[in-house]
């Protein structure tokens, strides 16, 4: 029997693509404001095609791929968000039992966050080129220390530890156009030594064009080290291509570089899963094809693995402004494990292995969405959950931490980078209010007022 629950979402939908999703807007908000509305309920047909008015914690997605519209079902949309101030009531929605404290604000463009093996949190602050080290929490969810770690880097966004495990001696930056290292040891706030060049890449933003973070990630034995280069274009296979919308693999020194899978638009966040040793990818796919299309994306990848882009998407689905190239690759495209909202910008991602939150959420996935621009009625700028049993995705995700959108036009809030610290509590940056956000479990009051 279908959950009636389904309708609503999916009538959203079809009067959005009219540009009548504003009538809505009084509803929505009344839900999010609504603990009663937190009940877990499943979307997927039409209902995961949604937009910013139906996300709230809880909720649940499944994207098909038989299910995705065909291209250009609708018009291509240039709907860019204007981050305003933090309204006065304005706060991120969390799930029952879950809260919010601002760890530290008035940062400089916050993005990727990585904790240390001593419990440090290491943040890139990418436009002006540097990396701080945030320690220790006061009793009222404030950082205590603030240090520089590095400065004069070019739009760091990647940080990695080596050799993986409890002491490292080195801490890895992935600049835009490169790959640096420090000498670092557990407890330096202050780098011991000058960067010293790994690698050189293909550069992003002003060197080179096109997306520019650069994410990295060590194997689980430290021998090889990845990093992920997203594509200069939007659509393209010409020579400016080379090396990009790959994930690349080196040696640690910077020797031995091959593409370890291709394809791969603009795989923003890359991370070696901490149980199984995989390499995973949090995908921005292609734009200009509609509202619905292309979904983003959250996967494992394979050695060798193939992606499609720019030719195919999500399987053997041609792009119309491809038609006719490389017909051999149709059938080696991989079709990812979860498909998300298209347009919703996943950034980065981590495995939640703390012992904080409750049992079921161990080995959860945890993804950062930055928010959608390519799309009528905006998605994303929100925290999902993605169930990984074992390592395995089932193909669902989940809302866990919303209320970013003040409307269809303005946001005060958009996440970049995540890590669970080592109290367990689960970390985030916000470029948009220039902030790092710190979730803790406190119980749930609802199941402890049952039990008395």
């Amino acid at each position: 029997m279908e959950n009636k629950s389904r309708y609503r979402p999916r009538l959203v939908w079809f009067l959005a693509s009219l540009g009548l999703a504003l009538l809505f807007l009084p509803q929505a908000r009344a839900q999010k404001s609504d603990p009663s509305q937190n009940s877990s309920k499943l979307l997927q047909g039409q209902g995961p095609f949604n937009d910013w008015g139906n996300e709230h914690p809880g909720n649940r997605y499944l994207i098909k791929p038989s299910e995705m519209p065909a291209p250009y079902a609708t018009e291509s949309a240039t709907n860019r968000s204007v981050v305003v101030p933090r309204p006065a009531h304005a706060w991120p929605q969390v799930p029952e039992g879950f809260k919010v404290e601002m760890l530290a604000t008035n940062l400089d463009n916050p993005r990727a966050i990585v904790t240390a093996p001593n419990g440090d949190l290491f943040l890139a602050e990418s436009d002006p080129g540097k990396i701080l080290v945030i320690r220790g929490f006061t009793s009222d969810g404030k950082a205590q220390t603030n240090e520089v770690f590095a400065s004069d880097l070019t739009l760091p966004f990647g940080i990695a530890f080596y050799p993986p495990g409890p002491n490292p001696q080195y801490v890895y930056i992935g600049n835009t156009n490169s790959v640096v290292r420090f000498p670092y040891q557990n407890g330096d706030l202050k780098a011991r030594g000058p960067a010293e060049p790994i690698a050189k890449i293909p550069g992003g933003s002003n060197f080179g064009g096109g997306h520019w973070t650069r994410s990295l990630a060590f194997s689980k034995d430290g021998k090889k080290l990845y990093v992920a280069v997203g594509s200069r274009s939007n659509i393209g296979d010409d020579a400016a291509e080379n090396n990009r919308a790959d994930v690349l693999e080196f040696n640690p020194d910077g020797s031995g570089q091959r593409i370890y899978a291709s394809g791969i638009r603009n795989p923003a966040g890359l991370m070696v899963h901490p149980k199984t040793g995989e390499l995973w990818v949090a995908v921005n796919e292609r734009d200009a094809l509609g509202d619905n299309l292309v979904p983003d994306y959250i996967s494992h990848i394979v050695d060798g693995g193939f992606y499609g882009w720019p030719w195919y998407y999500i399987g053997p689905n041609q792009d119309p402004r491809m038609a006719g190239k490389h017909p051999e690759l149709r059938e080696k495209v991989v079709v990812p494990d979860v498909l998300l909202q298209s347009h919703s910008a996943p950034i980065t991602m981590t495995v939640y292995d703390g012992k904080q939150f409750p049992e079921q959420y161990r080995g959860e996935l945890f993804a950062t969405s930055h928010g959608s621009w390519n799309r009528a009625h905006r998605t994303g700028y929100k925290i999902i959950r993605v169930p990984a049993p074992n390592g395995k995705a089932t193909g669902g995700y989940e809302d866990f931490v919303t209320g970013f959108v003040v409307d269809d036009a303005n946001v005060w809030g958009r996440p970049v980078g995540i890590t669970v610290a080592n109290d367990g509590s689960l970390i985030f940056t916000d470029d948009a209010s220039n902030s790092v956000w710190r979730v803790v479990y406190t119980g749930n009051k609802t199941a402890a007022a049952a039990k008395n």
